[in-house]
């Protein structure tokens, strides 16, 4: 009860209400009790996406004469056309991704105008819903919108205007006009779509690092696990579930590879998808020069982005359950503040997920 008073009072979350009641409380990540999915189909998670917005075009308007039964010849009466749909984009707290964004979204067209001065039916909208934090680039690359904040529309494409009917065209010297106009075109576009925000923690490795096996052994998460390089090239998602209700997002990022500054491989692309996390976890393989693997990933990250270098991070000692890798460990401990991991067994797994959720608070102050 006096929880509950505390969260009702101050208006904090439940989280912090924990947290400021218990002095020294120290949040455990919970074990799923929830088994991995048995799809073959896995989910990836799209954090950019191009798509060619093309608004519905506006209908036609309408040539009729109105014959009565007192008045044969009662003049045109023929109704305007409907204006055709717009593209919207609407950022909404219920997707994450960009995952269910088609490559071309269509509106749908105006109604034709019909006699009786009837205006054909306006389209409905395209409405697209988008993740907070969304930017929008043009063809050239320019951002034209960001939607910072919950309901924020971006027309992305504009409908056409329903063509006027043949009453419009009536005057005084043209009593039976015999002409309409046709709908306009709606207007075809095409944008960039990039999620600023990712992932809470990125894992940050190169190829067979075990970032993979790490994920799968944190998280409900199901990527590829394989003994060979770039099993990797879409980033895949794992909520970390904590006692106090909070979840932590960890992302399998793709393995970076040297010279990935300069783009070679895939490597601007999967730069990206580092720039978008806000902490990150060097992960490095214990059988090899691990000390040569950060030195590089930091070169990287900071010719990439010098923000990247200053983001809180935590390196990470992988495959320690081998001789070699515990070797590693060893040596490496002495330079610099390492932590020793095996995720294929599981060694050290709580400690590090202490270690992420301090990253966590410490990056976003709990929220």
């Amino acid at each position: 009860m006096i929880l509950m008073n505390i969260v009702k009072t101050l208006r904090i979350s439940y989280a912090q209400a924990i947290r400021g009641y218990c002095d020294g409380y120290t949040p455990k990540a919970l074990r799923s009790l929830k088994g991995k999915s048995s799809r073959a189909c896995v989910q990836y998670y799209v954090d950019a996406c191009r798509v060619r917005a093309v608004a519905g075009r506006g209908g036609d308007g309408c040539i009729s004469f109105l014959s009565a039964w007192c008045k044969e010849h009662a003049g045109p009466d023929g109704g305007d056309g409907g204006h055709g749909g717009h593209v919207v984009f609407q950022s909404t707290h219920t997707v994450k991704s960009l995952n269910h964004c088609k490559a071309v979204v269509q509106a749908k067209h105006g109604g034709r105008g019909d006699n009786k001065d009837r205006t054909g039916k306006n389209a409905n909208h395209a409405i697209v819903p988008v993740p907070l934090g969304t930017v929008i680039r043009d063809a050239e690359g320019r951002v034209v919108g960001e939607l910072a904040s919950e309901g924020a529309m971006f027309v992305a494409a504009r409908g056409g205007s329903g063509g006027r009917g043949n009453k419009f065209f009536l005057t005084d010297t043209q009593q039976a006009p015999e002409v309409a106009e046709f709908g306009a075109e709606g207007e075809t576009l095409v944008y960039t779509l990039e999620v600023r925000s990712m992932a809470h923690v990125g894992l940050v490795g190169f190829p067979n690092a075990g970032k993979s096996t790490l994920l799968r052994a944190l998280t409900r998460a199901r990527p590829t696990v394989a003994p060979y390089p770039f099993t990797t090239l879409r980033p895949h998602i794992g909520m970390v579930l904590y006692d106090d209700h909070e979840q932590v997002a960890l992302a399998d990022l793709p393995g970076l590879i040297p010279g990935s500054h300069r783009n070679r491989g895939l490597g601007i692309q999967f730069l990206q998808h580092a720039e978008r996390c806000r902490g990150l976890i060097y992960l490095l393989d214990g059988t090899e020069d691990a000390l040569q693997q950060y030195t590089t990933l930091k070169h990287e990250l900071s010719q990439y982005s010098n923000s990247l270098s200053h983001r809180p991070s935590v390196v990470i000692i992988n495959k320690i359950d081998l001789p070699e890798g515990r070797r590693c460990y060893e040596k490496l401990k002495t330079k610099m503040e390492v932590l020793g991991i095996s995720a294929k067994i599981g060694l050290h797994l709580n400690e590090l997920l202490r270690v992420v959720r301090e990253m966590y608070d410490g990056g976003s102050d709990g929220k």
